[in-house]
This record gives structure tokens, sequence and C-alpha cells, in this order.
């Protein structure tokens, strides 16, 4: 598979499709697109600091609500903690009950690293789907 993520045309806000073989590949993408919005990943990873992690338990009544609950809870956590996060990694999931477990990896760095500040992902247009073996998150966030 090649890209994990694309950006994609939106008159207001930032609008991105994350793609993987499975489906935690695809919500990892998905959150790497978002964090790649929000913190300028490419600068925390050449930072010195202390590499930390956040774990993130989501449980939703549809694929659809998980991937939205698991990014919202993303853009909470690198807001209110000012995190320099460049990654997050799923540890289990559980496609038949809708629950994830996963990681939110971030840099101690003591700089602030962030780009643009995301308000909200939105659930409006939020789409988990599976076509030919590949699954893709299609996501626009509030800016």
């Amino acid at each position: 598979m090649g890209r994990r993520f694309r950006y994609l045309p939106h008159t207001a806000d930032v609008s991105f499709v994350g793609y993987g073989r499975t489906m935690d590949e695809a919500i990892e993408s998905a959150a790497l697109a978002l964090l790649n919005v929000m913190v300028d990943i490419k600068r925390v990873m050449k930072s010195n600091g202390k590499v930390d992690s956040i774990s993130i338990k989501e449980r939703a009544t549809s694929a659809n609500e998980l991937a939205w609950f698991v990014l919202q809870d993303i853009v909470s956590k690198v807001d209110a903690m000012s995190l320099n996060a460049f990654e997050f990694r799923v540890t289990s999931l559980d496609i038949k009950k809708n629950v994830l477990s996963g990681k939110l990896m971030y840099k101690e760095t003591g700089k602030d690293m962030s780009l643009l500040g995301v308000k909200a992902v939105t659930p409006h247009g939020l789409e988990v789907a599976e076509k030919g073996g590949v699954f893709s998150i299609k996501v626009v966030v509030d800016v």
C-alpha cells in the first residue's frame, strides 16, 4: 500500500482520508494526518526530549463513531496538555464490539511545536469504509 493519508480540498476546514490494510492501520493513518495538521511532527522527531505516551480507550456503537471518538480524544489531549504528539498506536481493537485502546506518543521538548489549532473533529461527513482490502477513514476537522 502506498501513502498513509491524503488531504482533500475543503472550503473552510481541513479534510483528509487515512488508509490502511486493516482498521487499526487506517485509524493510525487518520491520526497521523490529524497530528500533522496540529503539530510540526518533523521538528518534534528531530528534537531531543523524552518520549512518553498517554493511553486512549474508547467504546462506541459503530466504526464511524469509534473513529470520531478516538480522533476527538487526540485533539482534546494535544490541546489541553500542549503535547508535542507525533504518533498514535493502536494496541488493541475489537471491530465487532467497537472497542479500541491505544497510545498517543509525544515528546517532552520544553518547546511549543504546534501548528494549526484544531477545534474539533466533526462527525458530519466522517466515513469509515472498506473496499478491495483497503480501509479508509474520511475526516473533516474544524480549524
